[in-house]
């Protein structure tokens, strides 16, 4: 191969991938051959009878996330890969800041919305089926949360809880177990502590989108390769 060039532009039918319309292109000369090596990333935003999802310009959604009908997403919400957001049979509400991260899934028996307001933060492979997430909330890692139920602001559930259909959690509650129960209060240590989680995650749509490229992987460790400097502790270790 004598010339390889990478063109970026919007070229006919990948204008509905939206942005990230990036590929390679490789001339053979000996052949007179061109050939066009795409490398996309795909959005997979669907619309559903009709219905469009609607999705600020400041969050990021991740390719492998899935995003289906009657779904609003605010200001610099992050959406991880795995995750499926479907409003087919009902809406689903997602507010500024909020965070749904990877193998998440979101959705409700039919006629039901979703909410998850402002600064809820859902761990990875939390399911959120038909519920309201107060605000602030932090959701742990493989929680359940089940119709109607109604999670009050700043409310924690630990990883693997499942809070049952129709309960009530009122605000600034520590829910753990299965079923889930309410075993303290959360103390404004603890919510400041959640909350500056929340900010790394409200950060991450700016860094994906100026920092976040598909590429070819290396096949030897550089031996100036970065670490990334440690920002954040674990609630064990903020509490000493």
């Amino acid at each position: 191969m004598k010339q390889f060039k990478i063109v970026e532009g919007n070229i006919g039918w990948f204008r509905k991938f939206r942005q990230f319309r990036i590929f390679s292109q490789v001339l053979i000369p000996e052949k007179n051959i061109t050939y066009y090596i795409f490398n996309i990333k795909f959005l997979m935003v669907y619309s559903f009878n009709n219905i469009i999802p609607v999705v600020h310009e400041s969050a990021f959604i991740h390719p492998q996330a899935t995003v289906t009908g009657n779904v609003i997403i605010g200001k610099d919400a992050y959406i991880g890969p795995g995750a499926a957001i479907r409003g087919d049979w009902g809406q689903v509400m997602i507010e500024d800041g909020c965070n749904v991260q990877e193998n998440c899934t979101i959705h409700m028996f039919p006629g039901i919305s979703v909410l998850l307001k402002e600064g809820s933060h859902i761990g990875h492979g939390a399911v959120i089926h038909g519920a309201t997430i107060g605000k602030n909330c932090l959701v742990g890692m493989n929680a359940v949360i089940m119709d109607d139920v109604q999670l009050g602001d700043e409310c924690i559930v630990g990883a693997l809880t499942l809070i049952r259909a129709d309960t009530i959690i009122p605000a600034r509650s520590v829910v753990v177990g299965n079923p889930g129960k309410i075993v303290k209060q959360v103390t404004d240590e603890m919510i400041n502590w959640k909350t500056e989680g929340t900010k790394l995650y409200q950060h991450l749509p700016g860094d994906m989108m100026q920092g976040w490229e598909i590429c070819e992987p290396l096949r030897t460790v550089p031996a100036d390769r970065e670490v990334q400097q440690r920002t954040y502790k674990t609630w064990k270790e903020t509490k000493g």
